[in-house]
């Protein structure tokens, strides 16, 4: 079930039905939850008809298809369509992923229906606000941190640590996993959410980073860190086949081992 954050007293209500491309043959029939915070209706959810013909077989290829011949109103974030700056998050057939990384023959049924991420305000349309997402990201301070003297080089790292390191940087911030937590969803102004947390561990293991004690006694808290119930729901929503729940167990271990 798609959970939303509305305007107050607020329902989604059936919207536009869009004129089918004249002279298609092969249609995608895409449903699309729109909202304007200026007009002063309700959210809505709007039908498309997509000439799959005439455009690229992923669903981001169908929304710039839509904005492009049939709504240029319809708003949405897109960048590399590679699946590496994840500014198309969003919800596709009831699943948090990548617009640009999902294929139309991946969705099940006839009919492509596409939501904001879950629980977080929307700015507008399939427009997430993500202010409190990058502060809490800000916040574990994501960048190493040393006090021994500056190399002459550079700080070096054995193949070893290097390889801890694997199944953490590659996390692109797309928000998929956080917005897919229950913890996060009701306690997201206190709680980290996986996406941060697996940030947090990634500068945690990295053997060039000098501030883990500092690191570890930011993350001591009853809900920054330990609101965490292991749902896994974070781990099943990675589009980039990431564990985040792994990593918050090795923080708690981390907080235990270093009380003994």
């Amino acid at each position: 079930m798609v959970q939303l954050t509305l305007p107050k007293n607020s329902k989604v209500t059936e919207g536009k039905v869009w004129d089918k491309p004249a002279g298609a043959k092969n249609l995608r029939e895409y449903r699309i939850y729109r909202w304007n915070p200026d007009d002063g209706r309700n959210p809505r959810v709007d039908t498309y008809y997509v000439d799959v013909d005439d455009c690229g077989p992923m669903v981001l290829d169908g929304l710039i298809y839509i904005k492009n011949k049939i709504d240029p109103t319809l708003t949405f974030r897109r960048s590399c369509r590679e699946g590496i700056c994840g500014s198309c998050a969003m919800n596709i057939d009831g699943t948090n992923t990548l617009a640009c990384t999902k294929g139309m023959d991946e969705v099940a049924g006839a009919v492509v229906k596409i939501y904001p991420l879950p629980h977080m305000p929307v700015v507008k349309d399939l427009v997430p606000d993500l202010t409190r997402f990058y502060a809490q990201h800000r916040s574990i301070e994501p960048w190493l941190q040393t006090v021994s003297p500056a190399p002459e080089k550079e700080w070096r790292q054995s193949q070893e640590d290097r390889a801890k390191l694997d199944g953490l940087y590659e996390c692109i911030l797309c928000a998929c996993c956080s917005t897919s937590c229950p913890s996060y969803w009701w306690n997201g102004d206190r709680y980290l959410g996986p996406a941060i947390l697996l940030q947090a561990y990634r500068w945690l293991i990295d053997s060039r980073d000098e501030a883990t004690g500092e690191r570890l006694d930011n993350l001591e808290d009853p809900f920054r860190l330990y609101r965490c119930h292991t749902i896994m729901n974070c781990s099943q929503a990675c589009p980039k086949g990431l564990n985040p729940a792994k990593a918050i167990a090795e923080i708690k271990k981390m907080m235990v081992e270093r009380r003994v």
